[in-house]
């Protein structure tokens, strides 16, 4: 449904995936840690098929092509998974600074309403640490962004003033969040404290939010190229994104 393309960037040019037609509404893609490859593609496509234009940058760009990071075996099959995040993507993560990372999705958000076609306001979507850089571009751009999903999301509460959930407070978005259970990266205090954020944010803007764990599902559970994949909350997860979209882009 889709086609990869390269897009300028703040340090150089990105590969990126888009799907879907022009002139439809926008939703802009945060991949996960394990980064742009199918299984994120096919997610692009899921969504363009509900009648969104998606684009999905390679947030890794910096490093390497998405070809040369993405993982050389099945993360389905045991100890795969937990073999590929030891051999140093978590460093890549890390790296990806919030001063690196806002400037890059200034750029995405710019070629998705510009040369990519796309229609604003926009929703933005975004998994593992993902969620982290949806929830920050909210935040920094409330005039574009409408309606913000993070799924498995991890570190969205943080102690200091770049934690991302501090970002809530001048956006103007809907959010929906669904938390893998028992996720070490977002522990039910985190969640407590981004329930709070969100509730100030209703109040305010007179938008809806969801803050919600999945029960018995792992961080990863959207991924259906893992071992951490589960059905049931990856299909729960895509019913709310599309009410959410459906609700913030169409209404």
């Amino acid at each position: 449904m889709g086609h990869d393309l390269e897009l300028p960037a703040p340090a150089g040019t990105a590969e990126a995936y888009v799907a879907g037609a022009e002139g439809d509404p926008g939703v802009l893609l945060f991949v996960d840690a394990i980064g742009l490859r199918p299984q994120t593609r096919a997610m692009a496509d899921r969504i363009a098929g509900w009648g969104y234009r998606v684009l999905a940058p390679h947030p890794f760009y910096r490093s390497g092509t998405a070809a040369e990071l993405a993982p050389q075996g099945d993360l389905r099959e045991a100890g795969a998974r937990e073999a590929f995040f030891a051999g140093g993507v978590m460093d890549l993560v890390a790296g990806l600074t919030p001063e690196l990372s806002d400037a890059d999705a200034d750029a995405w958000l710019e070629a998705l309403t510009g040369s990519v076609g796309a229609r604003g306001p926009v929703g933005v979507t975004g998994y593992c640490f993902g969620a982290r850089l949806a929830t920050r571009v909210a935040g920094r751009h409330p005039d574009v962004v409408a309606a913000v999903g993070g799924f498995h999301g991890g570190g969205l509460v943080v102690d200091g003033p770049d934690s991302p959930h501090l970002q809530i407070a001048a956006a103007t978005a809907a959010f929906v969040y669904g938390h893998a259970d028992q996720d070490a990266s977002m522990p039910p205090e985190a969640v407590a404290t981004l329930e709070r954020e969100l509730t100030a944010s209703s109040e305010r803007t007179g938008r809806p939010h969801r803050n919600e764990i999945y029960p018995g599902a792992q961080h990863g559970y959207t991924m259906a190229d893992t071992s951490m994949y589960d059905e049931a909350s990856a299909e729960r997860h895509f019913t709310e994104l599309r009410a959410l979209l459906d609700g913030a882009l169409r209404a």
